[in-house]
């Protein structure tokens, strides 16, 4: 087949090669900023041994994406598919991995549909985040079932300072509004936030006009504006009571409508909710105690043409226990996770509620120039039983400025609801998919920056597929996915420029399979993003280049969706001191793609916006 002209040989060698010459982590992030999603524990970013990304809220005000899809779409070895625009499912494929085996928290407390496995991404605002922190790699053996890409946390905002105000205002194409207001205030022993958001479109045509007849895509004809509408609200804080003890909390939710097209349905109303409380206690420098409770929510009720066609309530109550322990040169954790899944819906499932238990242990330890992170975790569930997985991670800093590192772990990601009881779509004897990954990277950090090169093997196995001889779900699949990234970045003659680029190799495995050797559905071979930005005074200009190559929309690879080239342009003047502008044109030269077949996307669109946040 002929390859997509926009992603050519020449373009990704570029983009390598940039490797020896330019500087900064990923994402334009400080080395030295602390991280936790990597180890559950406490750690400068130039410590951690994984591949990782830190977004700060500074990097989402200066990129100005569209939404919270659009930006982690825009991050190393990442993909996304869409289903027609703002508001519609979604999902994000990592490393070559599923959307249901990357695992997701927020401020600490897991989300995702127990039914499906699908993840709420869309409908949480990106004025409603502080930060996020994306793991690359598999991390079952900290955090449990569907980390077998990796794991993303989304820290929700909050501001420093005694009292900070913000607000902002938009208007842009296809009828959008966006408005958003908050505070954060903090004391000598703790802090407040209040944020709330609201946003309302007209949208796109979800599904362009064919799809009836190719039974593809929504497998309808309605050509039509498919809107999409929401409101969000974040509360959180913190208390210090003394040295030992302190306490935060969390409360956030989402929600609204979104129409979208389809003859079984054409809207839902949704609504998704978290809620968290984390107590720490420290008795001493080397001992550090936690417990953190929480639950997440995802409400979901489908129309069509106004009368109800059904719904989904799913239910996550989570519980920790850890421990921090520092021991000589070294630091052990040992921790007890409680997970209760429950699920409410009109479709009578044989089984509406599970339980999983997890043990797990970490050490890590610095040896001069020798970094080494060790982990273990044995998980028991009330439906599969128990399941065992670990890894080991290595760092060494062989020279000035360069670090070697290599890591190996198992993951594993369990059966849904879905697959294990829906009624005629299902099989209880599903076994867990099963994940070995290999990686070995390389990074430097020199005067004008940093850079990272790393290369992966994952192994999934038991795979969780159709069965067209019995009609029901069956662990027949087996993926082999390769890869190499490549990150990048500088400030290179007052501008700040980063860049990466992906190159994998993600195929059907399973020797009896009819797909076996084809690529694996939707998840782009070739990526890369070029990001740069520069002030001139008051003024701020960038520009974002992405790309992604060619992909299929299904597993035997008959269906193909063309690789594209977006070019993201914006521009801010902060003509107050209190008070900044910013212009966005997403999808300047109005390309025509889709990231799942039939499905439309923006075209050229534009977004104003009015920022409000006294300076201190």
């Amino acid at each position: 087949m002929k390859k997509s002209p926009i992603f050519s040989g020449p373009l990704l060698a570029a983009l390598l090669l940039v490797c020896p010459f330019a500087a900064a982590d990923e994402a334009g992030t400080q080395l030295d900023e602390v991280v936790v999603t990597a180890t559950r524990t406490a750690q400068t970013q130039d410590q951690t041994l994984a591949a990782m990304t830190v977004i700060t809220r500074e990097d989402i005000d200066k990129l100005q994406p569209a939404s919270l899809l659009d930006l982690l779409a825009t991050t190393p070895s990442m993909a996304m598919s869409n289903s027609g625009g703002p508001g519609k499912a979604s999902s994000l494929f990592l490393r070559g991995t599923s959307g249901s085996q990357l695992l997701v928290l927020v401020d600490g407390v897991r989300i995702g549909t127990v039914s499906a496995g699908t993840i709420g991404i869309p409908y949480i605002p990106l004025d409603q985040v502080q930060r996020i922190e994306i793991v690359r790699g598999p991390f079952s053996s900290l955090y449990g079932s569907g980390a077998i890409g990796g794991v993303v946390q989304i820290f929700l905002r909050h501001d420093p300072g005694s009292f900070s105000p913000n607000a902002s205002v938009a208007a842009g194409s296809h009828a959008t509004y966006k408005g958003a207001a908050g505070f954060s205030a903090a004391g000598e022993q703790g802090w407040i936030s209040v944020q709330g958001s609201r946003e309302k479109t007209d949208g796109i045509n979800a599904c362009r006009v064919g799809a009836a007849t190719a039974f593809a895509g929504c497998f309808a004809d309605q050509p039509d504006k498919d809107g999409f509408d929401d409101s969000a609200l974040t509360l959180n804080g913190a208390w210090r009571f003394n040295e030992r003890w302190s306490v935060d909390g969390l409360a956030f939710r989402s929600e609204g409508s979104s129409e979208f097209d389809g003859d079984y349905s054409d809207s839902n109303r949704y609504s998704v909710q978290v809620v968290g409380g984390h107590l720490r206690y420290r008795p001493s420098e080397r001992v550090n105690v936690s417990l953190r409770a929480g639950s997440s929510t995802d409400f979901d009720t489908s129309f069509l043409a106004g009368a109800m066609r059904g719904h989904f309530d799913n239910r996550r109550d989570l519980g920790s226990l850890q421990g921090d322990f520092s021991l000589g040169a070294g630091l052990l954790t040992l921790g007890y996770d409680w997970e209760r899944q429950w699920l409410g819906s009109d479709v009578g499932f044989d089984q509406t509620t599970r339980l999983n238990r997890g043990l797990f242990g970490q050490w890590q330890m610095n040896l001069g120039k020798q970094s080494l992170q060790a982990n273990l975790r044995r998980d028991d569930n009330s439906q599969f039983g128990g399941k065992t997985t670990g890894s080991v991670l290595w760092g060494w800093d062989f020279a000035p400025g360069l670090r070697v590192v290599a890591n190996y772990g198992t993951a594993f990601r369990a059966p849904t609801f879905n697959d294990l009881y829906y009624p005629g779509y299902a099989n209880p004897l599903l076994r867990p998919e099963n994940s070995r990954n290999a990686q070995l990277g390389l990074r430097g950090t020199t005067d004008w920056g940093n850079w990272s090169l790393e290369a992966w093997h994952n192994d999934v196995r038991d795979l969780i597929a159709f069965d067209a001889v019995t009609y029901t779900p069956a662990n027949i699949g087996h993926a082999r996915i390769r890869g190499i990234e490549a990150v990048v970045g500088s400030n290179w003659f007052g501008w700040d420029v980063r860049a990466s680029a992906t190159l994998m190799h993600a195929r059907d495995a399973a020797h009896d399979s009819p797909s076996y050797g084809k690529q694996l559905a939707r998840r782009p071979e070739r990526s890369a993003q070029f990001d740069a930005d520069r002030k001139f005074g008051d003024f701020g200009v960038g520009a974002s280049w992405h790309v992604a190559g060619r992909r299929y929309d299904d597993f035997g690879n008959t269906h193909p969706l063309g690789g594209y080239g977006l070019l993201n342009l914006r521009a801010g003047w902060q003509f107050n001191p209190d008070w900044r502008l910013d212009l966005a044109l997403n999808n300047a030269l109005d390309k025509h793609y889709e990231t799942a077949w039939y499905f439309n996307q923006p075209g050229r669109n534009l977004m104003l916006t009015l920022n409000w946040r006294p300076a201190h």
